[in-house]
């Protein structure tokens, strides 16, 4: 991935072959591997514009991932998500394929997959199917590993075919931000943990091969009803991403964008359904000033929670706890002080 003058993400195709392959494959990126056909579009020599739907995810991230999953031998594992199947590879390799079970959404994604694991010896059971729903297999699992984002809480069949004290990590999104949980769940339904120590974000899971998530509608750069200097700039906030977490805690109904207007530096805007925002530029450090308008304080609010941030030590997303109950309500708190969000049922 680049970006370009706009702060737009572009995407520059690549043939990987040759003996340098392998090398490449293992470079520490992520590797987008299809584009939304409804977004996609050349905008140079090679590079493109669009939504990505597939991805080979970078290696550090999904080391991470195993890592906080802390298989055992003996232990059944879904992954959601096959995509390439490189993780697959490495579950069938730590535990051997008869306990390894994947699912995509995407039926070529998982045919192109078992090619390669057969390439490699091994016959893991992948399924094509909507991953938040109940396996094919009947079975149940010890752990459960998601490489796409779910809304807020956790589907309700995952917890369903979890296994007595297994372990659930994956992606949950928040709105302005999210970030990977790793949960235990009990015998009645209940998942409890918190965010996990690595960091990642996972494309949006869908319920079709051929149906994308709508994109986000486009909202206007707003013409400034008022300004104010603020302690908090726009590059704070991009710099920090706990902070952006609990940002998205903080404003459920918030949504972030950026905004490149002429002869504008680019800025960040925050804004909410009742038609509040505030905006400020991504050039400002000291001295930073916000534009506003709408009814709300927005701004307050993101000063505030940087305030109470900062005055705790700015603690890492892990010092922050994750729970389900059995009838889907979740909340997140401060592991520190018990401050606490509600984020829905």
């Amino acid at each position: 991935m680049e970006t370009d003058e706009r702060g737009v993400a572009v995407w520059r195709g690549q043939e990987i072959t040759g003996a340098d392959a392998l090398a490449q494959v293992y470079r520490d990126v992520t590797l987008v591997t299809a584009l939304d056909p409804s977004t996609a579009e050349q905008v140079g020599g090679g590079t493109w514009t669009g939504v990505p739907t597939s991805s080979s995810t970078l290696p550090s991230l999904m080391a991470g991932m195993l890592e906080e999953l802390r298989v055992v031998d003996g232990q059944r594992v879904l992954e959601v998500g096959t995509g390439t199947g490189y993780n697959a590879a490495l579950l069938c390799a730590r535990l051997g394929d008869r306990l390894v079970h994947s699912v995509d959404i995407d039926p070529g994604l998982i045919a192109s997959a078992r090619g390669r694991l057969a390439g490699l010896g091994y016959a893991p059971d992948l399924a094509a199917g909507d991953g938040r729903s109940w396996h094919p297999s009947g079975r149940r699992f010890e752990r459960i590993i998601a490489t796409c984002s779910v809304p807020r809480r956790l589907p309700a069949a995952w917890i369903e075919q979890a296994a007595p004290d297994a372990v659930i990590l994956a992606d949950v999104d928040f709105g302005i931000e999210g970030g990977l949980v790793r949960v235990c769940v009990d015998g009645a339904g209940r998942a409890r943990g918190r965010f996990a120590e690595t960091s990642g974000r996972f494309m949006a899971a869908r319920g079709d091969a051929h149906a994308y998530p709508a994109p986000e509608p486009h909202v206007p750069y707003a013409a400034a009803v008022g300004t104010r200097p603020t302690a908090v700039s726009a590059a704070d906030i991009r710099a920090h991403y706990p902070f952006r977490l609990l940002l998205a805690l903080e404003l459920p109904d918030a949504q972030l964008t950026y905004h490149h207007a002429d002869d504008q530096p680019l800025a960040l805007q925050l804004h909410t359904p009742d038609g509040s925002w505030a905006r400020a530029p991504l050039s400002g450090g000291d001295g930073a000033e916000v534009a506003y308008g709408g009814g709300a304080d927005l701004w307050g609010k993101v000063e505030g929670l940087w305030e109470w941030w900062c005055a705790r030590g700015r603690p890492a997303q892990e010092q922050f706890g994750y729970a389900q109950e059995a009838g889907g309500e979740v909340r997140v708190w401060h592991l520190g002080t018990g401050r606490r969000w509600g984020a829905g049922a």
